[in-house]
């Protein structure tokens, strides 16, 4: 049940594909260099694998449990989550000067992934606060900022999200949660909201909770909602805590995976506060403009989520290779009397490698994308932080989605590795399955990603963007073509396919995005899909020729060696499904509409 953190091959990533060094050209990241990254790292690394990752199994039947509307968390996770605060790792990618780190998100991404993979449960409590200290930098007024972004830094407070009401699910427009002005700068909040992580816990003194609402006048669907801050605790003036403010957990629901996450319906407005009636709301930046502030809190926890899928996967591939080498059983297939390790069994292999290629191949794309975050956020020229942003933002669907969706084939490769004693919840393979299949569900999902990667990431611009992508990829495959060897020329063979079939793929949606809308869309999954995969084997492309040049240089690290067999791997078995995934977009959008609702 331990975790090794894969130190090497975030490292790997980070300096030779997502371009660290020239990060730190950068002001914003002047005063950082390659051996206080490591460090960071390193320190990382041993405190998730000693602290937080013993903690998971246990707390997958051991969670907590909700009692007179208070939640106690798994036995460990309060004091494990009092060494996280005080390590700093709450702010690793937050402002110096609000008490974080500072530094770079391709940095900070690592440092996810790995509190990820010791415990999914545990690591979602400081994802939401991440998105919602972003989300306070960007649209709270300075005293917002001052008074609430601070201790969430620190652990005392932390956030939550409050979107979901319901009947209503991921249509925001149906949000009835109301907001009515006080004439003092205050407003009562009154509703009820569900799936609320961490809505309830006993890690920290105060929860600060980020609530959509209504006011008594907005405009009706998404134009008319509002962004608030609700704290569980009143904040009086010098930054202690005051009231006991008018919200309330009602019941924790009970779930599939992640047991030990407390995921909480919420009141406001119960009147059993120290208040009155209706909880006491602040508004974040201006009124009716909430859903795009809370944009800025999806999108980072949209990006957080797909690391999540990350991190499962490795957790869940460690897991199958320890198995695989200790379990005993049936001979080895070139002869022998004594039955082998599976191991050496050649689908249990090929099961090994499906996990440990697409875990690398999202990795590598999830870091790359985290350094377009960074030029887009601190890069002095404004002309190419606007196009990293646009870098970004095209990618972090394909983050979230193909990562997600990734992980749960890969925890169930894991279960299959393990054969029957997979599906035994004492040895731990079922956990990281049951964990991983809400990742495509919650902040949005899959079809939520792929329809937005359809129509605002590659339709609205005509292809231009998804096209320059397509470029990138085929500076790529010039550069194994050079190469010429037994490894890059399948390579670069599969990539050329696939390229080409994204390609037209691009020009079938950006010509029938309006005249067949159902057509189109039928096919927005599998285009994410194949943007995942297609970029995935981009990026252990170039890994490939990093490791090919470092072995003609002299070197003879294995890692080297293996990450060109990884990437080969990759290529073969998932880049050259890619055309087939491009014509079911492209011919297939027919049959999927066919069946009418009665038909079914």
């Amino acid at each position: 049940m331990s975790y090794t953190a894969p130190v090497k091959d975030m490292q790997f990533v980070i300096n030779e594909l997502a371009g660290f060094a020239d990060l730190l050209t950068i002001p914003a990241f002047a005063e950082l260099d390659a051996d206080t990254a490591g460090a960071i790292l390193d320190e990382n690394a041993r405190f998730n694998s000693e602290v937080v990752a013993p903690l998971n199994h246990a707390s997958d039947t051991d969670y907590g449990k909700l009692e007179n509307g208070v939640v106690t968390t798994a036995p460990g996770f309060k004091e494990a989550f009092k060494q996280f605060v005080e390590g700093g790792w709450q702010g690793v990618l937050h402002p110096a000067e609000y008490g974080g780190m500072g530094m770079p998100k391709l940095l900070a991404s690592p440092c996810i992934e790995m509190v990820n993979s010791a415990s999914l449960s545990f690591a979602l409590c400081p994802l939401l606060t991440d998105g919602a200290i972003e989300a306070l930098l960007t649209a709270g007024s300075d005293t917002m900022k001052q008074t609430y972004i601070g201790p969430m830094i620190e652990g005392r407070w932390t956030g939550t999200m409050n979107l979901t009401e319901p009947g209503a699910g991921s249509d925001l427009a149906q949000v009835r949660t109301r907001a009515v002005p006080q004439g003092d700068g205050t407003y009562r909040i009154s509703g009820q909201k569900i799936f609320i992580t961490y809505g309830e816990h006993d890690f920290a003194e105060n929860i600060v909770h980020l609530v959509l609402a209504r006011l008594p006048d907005a405009p009706e669907g998404v134009k008319g909602i509002s962004l608030f801050v609700v704290p569980k605790f009143l904040v009086n003036d010098d930054g202690s805590l005051g009231k006991r403010n008018d919200v309330w957990c009602a019941s924790i629901e009970h779930k599939l995976g992640i047991k030990a996450s407390p995921t909480a319906v919420l009141l406001f407005g119960d009147d059993k506060g120290e208040v009155g009636a209706g909880g006491i709301g602040y508004l974040v930046g201006e009124e009716n403009r909430g859903l795009e502030y809370m944009f800025v809190m999806m999108n980072s926890a949209r990006f957080g989520v797909g690391m999540q899928g990350i991190a499962v996967a490795e957790r869940a591939y460690q897991k199958a290779v320890q198995y695989a080498k200790d379990r005993v059983q049936s001979r080895d297939l070139t002869g022998g009397k004594e039955p082998v390790a599976i191991i050496n069994h050649p689908d249990v292999k090929r099961l090994l490698m499906n996990m440990r290629a697409q875990t690398e191949g999202a990795r590598a794309l999830a870091y790359v994308a985290a350094a377009r975050y960074d030029v887009a956020h601190h890069s002095p020229d404004a002309e190419a932080a606007a196009q990293a942003q646009a870098e970004y933002e095209f990618l972090v669907p394909v983050v979230k989605g193909w990562s997600t969706e990734m992980s749960i084939q890969v925890a169930s490769d894991g279960v299959q590795v393990h054969g029957g004693m997979g599906f035994i919840e004492e040895t731990g393979a079922a956990q990281y399955y049951r964990d991983a299949r809400i990742l495509t569900i919650y902040e949005g999902t899959t079809a939520i990603q792929a329809n937005d990667f359809v129509g605002r990431k590659t339709t609205r611009d005509g292809g231009a963007l998804a096209l320059k992508f397509a470029g990138a990829i085929k500076a790529t495959i010039a550069e194994l073509e050079t190469l010429g060897d037994a490894d890059a020329k399948p390579v670069a063979a599969n990539l050329i396919a696939g390229v080409n079939a994204f390609e037209q793929v691009v020009g079938y949606l950006v010509q029938n995005a309006k005249a067949d809308p159902k057509g189109v869309y039928a096919g927005s999954v599998p285009y994410l899909k194949l943007a995942g995969i297609l970029f995935s084997g981009w990026q252990l492309a170039r890994a490939l020729l990093v490791a090919k040049a470092k072995l003609a240089a002299g070197e003879t690290d294995r890692f080297l060696v293996n990450k060109v067999a990884t990437a080969r791997f990759f290529a073969e078995h998932f880049v050259a499904t890619v055309p087939g995934l491009g014509s079911a977009i492209v011919t297939g959008g027919a049959s999927v509409n066919a069946f009418t609702p009665e038909d079914f």
